[in-house]
């Protein structure tokens, strides 16, 4: 039977370990490094490069991670049909390279190909393959996500139970070493300037090095290759339980007249074509996926942390000293506290709770996990509200906001509306003035041809007929993604042009006002120069989401740094701090602890030995079906504050874990050994060899071993 059902390795062993591991431990470290590295920029990336707003952003990257949780179920049937899990693992893992460097390839545009606000010109093409990249990615993260580690185990013998456990548990280190490092260094990478191609943050350097990681992962995998001991498709277990319960449910229809006798449970009606085992044990299978319908709501706020907690981040300050925290940067939270909390959980708090006599079942567990998760996004609501005092009062309705600027070598008394205003020369007032409809300008007679002049605030801009004054526009909101708007306003005579950064603010007529450009905070210095070359460096210190009108004045000094020169604040910078970001990481990092290792725990207890695959198919359903429910929530909720959309999360998770709670009463749990045990005569013997066979290769792969820094998807089966 072994003959036929495995191809020996021809690995050494070192210390009594196949060496054939080290390459699987690389290479899902490696594996791990490429997708995190890649998921933890990638909302920025579709906000700010393809300039996608953060609804639209949100969208495609739950769409995304719901795809890669989605086909591990087809990764799983492959390998265990057709392939094999080696032959799965390269050929996804080609895929899985390709896609990562297609998102890189997509993320590339030179300065010709640039728009005035930074953004690609021809964003069509960089859309297309964004989005190849993105199928191709979650087509081979996920399929290769249920072979890895099995594959891993498959390189033990029987009598290294020992050996297996401690390898699940580097394993798991691999993961979470690979998981976090991507999460610390690819911020870092995107924070780069590429001078080669553009002058934007440099996202084909944040997606190209996690691609070189994926292309490692492969050929370290492939190296090890005449090491390996390869198991042969034996059939996939998936295909079999949903054949049986479909054969029941067919059956059952069939026969819906009174004249048969009723069954004590639907399943019965599969006995007609399946053995009495096999029945038992898709019976143990459902009663635990029933529990599981409630689940994917924790994964609906949990996976959030990517998505709207990121761009939360990038409207707060991320300045700690001289240490300066990209908003991405937060994610790194989950994975130090999942390697704090574990430990602590285990050792601690569950023995402490224990020596106290308290039932804190597993299903307990996992509804106080469900409690913490909602607790981290009322936290998260009560940041916003938070950052939302420092957000400006934009005009609603018929109201506008004027800022009065005065750029003559003069002080100019005047009326606006009702409210009498007095300026001194080359000055612009802090604060702007609400009107509601129209209002009357009124200046003196050396300022005006005409007594009165009426402004609009739906009025186009320039300059009104009669009156030595202009009417430019400003923002109307906060500078999405973290970045500050500028603008110069000059009175100059001289034909004037400003640069910074590679930014050409492009205006060259007196008495002009340049468009806005969109700089990432940092030092800033902008070259002021004239067309007859004379120039000079005016700088300033840039944080995050902040709006300045730069004035120059007629009498600029072009010496070394500028003077004549001065900004006016429009729009305050972010001053919420990021560090108040760190309770809601918290909440939801312990939510996952107790629920996510929990569960999986919980799962692997109350299932069959043959049927744990089945198990963990449905665990990742229900992260990809998390997901989704994010996109359906976010669309039909259609709320304007975010701080209510986070409420409304929390509520609805609230809700479910008290749906929850009560099936949890309910439960009987069950010892599945006990029941195969009665119907162990019912087997045929040649399922029974299978069954110790696949016995003896999963022996060990502890459940409780979580396997993922930011979601507990890939604990062994």
């Amino acid at each position: 039977f072994a003959d036929k059902e495995k191809k020996k390795s021809k690995s050494k062993t070192v210390l009594d370990y196949p060496i054939s591991i080290f390459f699987i431990v690389v290479n899902e470290f490696c594996e791990r490094f490429s997708y995190y590295g890649m998921r933890t920029v990638l909302v920025l990336y579709l906000n700010n490069f393809l300039n996608w707003d953060e609804d639209f952003a949100t969208t495609i990257y739950h769409t995304f991670v719901a795809l890669c949780y989605l086909t591990p179920i087809l990764g799983a049937i492959v390998a265990d049909s057709w392939l094999g899990k080696y032959k799965t693992i390269v050929y996804l893992s080609i895929v899985y390279a390709v896609g990562q460097v297609v998102l890189a390839v997509s993320a590339i545009h030179d300065i010709t190909d640039t728009n005035r606000d930074g953004t690609p010109d021809n964003m069509t093409f960089h859309v297309a393959l964004s989005m190849v990249g993105l199928v191709l990615i979650a087509l081979g993260t996920g399929g290769i996500k249920p072979c890895v580690a099995a594959f891993g185990g498959d390189q033990f013998e029987d009598h290294q139970e020992k050996q297996r456990g401690t390898f699940f548990s580097i394993f798991y280190i691999s993961i979470n070493a690979g998981s976090l490092l991507s999460t610390i260094i690819t911020p870092i990478l995107k924070a780069q300037e590429c001078g080669i191609y553009t002058h934007q943050q440099c996202y084909p350097l944040a997606f190209g090095v996690p691609a070189a990681l994926m292309f490692v992962a492969l050929v370290v995998f492939i190296v090890g290759s005449p090491m390996y001991t390869k198991t042969a498709p034996q059939g996939n277990i998936m295909v079999k339980f949903c054949k049986c319960v479909g054969f029941a449910i067919k059956n059952r229809f069939r026969h819906r007249s009174s004249q048969y006798p009723k069954r004590a449970h639907w399943m019965d009606w599969a006995e007609e074509k399946y053995d009495k085992l096999l029945i038992a044990q898709v019976k143990m299978v459902l009663k635990v996926l029933f529990l599981y319908i409630p689940l994917p709501m924790f994964w609906a706020l949990f996976d959030q942390q990517g998505s709207r907690w990121t761009l939360q981040a990038t409207t707060m300050d991320g300045k700690f000293g001289s240490l300066e925290i990209q908003p991405e940067h937060m994610q790194t939270v989950n994975p130090i506290l999942i390697l704090v909390l574990v430990p602590i959980m285990d050792t601690l708090i569950y023995p402490l709770i224990s020596k106290c006599k308290l039932n804190f079942s597993p299903l307990k567990r996992m509804t106080v996990g469900m409690l913490l998760a909602s607790v981290a996004f009322v936290a998260a609501a009560l940041v916003q509200l938070e950052i939302d005092k420092t957000l400006p009062d934009f005009p609603a309705g018929e109201e506008s906001q004027v800022k009065f600027v005065n750029m003559l070598n003069e002080k100019i008394n005047f009326t606006a509306g009702d409210q009498p205003f007095s300026m001194e020369p080359f000055t612009a007032r802090d604060n702007y003035t609400t009107f509601t409809g129209a209002f009357n300008l009124s200046l003196g007679a050396r300022q005006l041809q005409r007594d009165q002049v009426q402004w609009k605030h739906s009025q186009h801009p320039g300059d009104h007929p009669g009156c030595f004054c202009s009417q430019f526009s400003d923002i109307n909101k906060k500078p999405e993604k973290g970045k500050n708007a500028i603008k110069f306003l000059t009175a100059s005579a001289r034909r004037i042009n400003v640069t910074a950064r590679e930014n050409d603010f492009g205006f060259t007529v007196p008495n002009n006002m340049s468009a806005y450009q969109l700089l990432h905070s940092g030092d800033v210095n902008y070259k002021i120069m004239t067309a007859s070359g004379r120039s000079c460096v005016f700088s300033q210190t840039l944080k995050y989401g902040s709006s300045y009108t730069i004035f120059i004045r007629p009498d600029i000094k072009f010496e070394e740094q500028c003077t004549g020169v001065h900004a006016v604040m429009d729009i305050s910078p972010n001053t919420v701090t990021l560090a108040l970001q760190i309770p809601q990481y918290f909440f939801i990092t312990a939510g996952e602890v107790v629920f996510s290792v929990t569960g999986l725990e919980f799962a692997y207890s109350q299932s069959p030995s043959n049927m744990k695959a089945v198990l963990q198919a449905g665990w990742l359903l229900t992260v990809a079906v998390g997901n989704i429910i994010v996109l359906i929530v976010a669309e039909a909720a259609t709320l304007e504050e975010q701080w209510a959309e986070y409420i409304l999360f929390a509520s609805l998770l609230v809700l479910v874990c008290i749906i929850f709670a009560i099936m949890a009463y309910f439960y009987t749990y069950i010892d599945p050994v006990k029941i195969e045990s009665q119907f162990a005569h019912c087997e045929p013997e040649e399922e029974k060899k299978k069954k110790r066979s696949l016995e003896m290769v999963g022996h060990g792969n502890g459940f409780r071993k979580r396997s993922d820094s930011s979601s507990s998807d890939e604990t062994t089966t």
